[in-house]
């Protein structure tokens, strides 16, 4: 049986994929096999169904290969969400794929982690390159 989606469209699921955001900056990386933690505690989006705000943290963690994440650029990449109507999973997502495409990373992990609402708290966690469950 096909359970109600509640008056959610496709319009909501694809909300904030495609809205121009700041470009990410890099710097060329001097030293192989080491590990980067940002973690970037204001986090703010809109929920495109509801339209109320949406508040977390995301944390960004990689190995750089030939480029490193410029962090005011990351800010100002990360802040622009704040009138973004996007889902949590979307907004992980979309952050991976564009801090990738900017930095090529030898591998790269983002996880949000929002707070609570409804009683209901929310931590999403995307990886590159993608791998299996427990691998």
């Amino acid at each position: 049986m096909k359970r109600s989606q509640k008056g959610y469209t496709k319009r909501h699921a694809e909300s904030g994929l495609a809205v121009p955001l700041p470009p990410l900056e890099t710097w060329p990386n001097q030293f192989p096999g080491y590990e980067i933690t940002v973690e970037i505690p204001e986090y703010t989006a809109i929920c495109p169904k509801t339209q109320l705000p949406d508040f977390g943290t995301i944390t960004i963690q990689y190995m750089p290969h030939k480029a490193c994440v410029e962090l005011k650029s990351l800010k100002l990449y990360i802040h622009a969400y704040r009138n973004v109507g996007i889902f949590y999973e979307n907004a992980v997502n979309r952050i991976l794929r564009d801090f990738v495409n900017a930095c090529r990373p030898e591998w790269a992990v983002v996880t949000g982690t929002f707070t609570a609402r409804g009683g209901l708290s929310s931590t999403i966690r995307a990886q590159y390159p993608q791998t299996r469950r427990g691998s």
